[in-house]
């Protein structure tokens, strides 16, 4: 059986197809399982979740009218092992990347934990910063 991940957040989406491509052929997400009747893609990506959901498709959670860019006020995190790399091919294929790669250092008591990461705006605006740890230092 496989384990679940603690927390999976579900993006709606205008264009299933369109979202497809940005994170599977871009991004390397594998399709863990969908139901396009739905609309609905479960996606995985090193152990990062994410569900992927048809706007109009049939039942919604959202507590108001869409409108992108959509996400307003989230950011994401996702871990990944070669960050340079996935940043590399995200530039390459002209993605609206929203803040370019840069090493940071943030401050846990008096340790610093460092990041080396990047952000990236899905087509309906979800903010993805995908980061690869680079130590720590006092």
């Amino acid at each position: 059986m496989r384990t679940r991940a603690a927390l999976v957040p579900e993006f709606y989406v205008r264009d299933t197809e369109k979202s497809r491509t940005f994170y599977v052929d871009l991004l390397g997400f594998d399709v863990l399982f969908e139901r396009p009747e739905e609309g609905f893609i479960y996606l995985c990506r090193e152990g990062a979740e994410l569900m992927l959901d048809a706007i109009g498709t049939g039942r919604s959670w959202l507590a108001a009218d869409a409108e992108v860019p959509f996400g307003r006020g989230v950011s994401l995190q996702i871990w990944t092992e070669d960050v340079n790399a996935l940043y590399e091919r995200v530039k390459a294929a002209n993605a609206n990347v929203f803040m370019n790669i840069e090493e940071k250092w943030y401050r846990r008591d008096n340790d610093f934990f460092g990041n080396r990461q990047f952000i990236v705006q899905d087509p309906d605006g979800y903010l993805l910063r995908f980061a690869q740890d680079i130590g720590q230092r006092r």
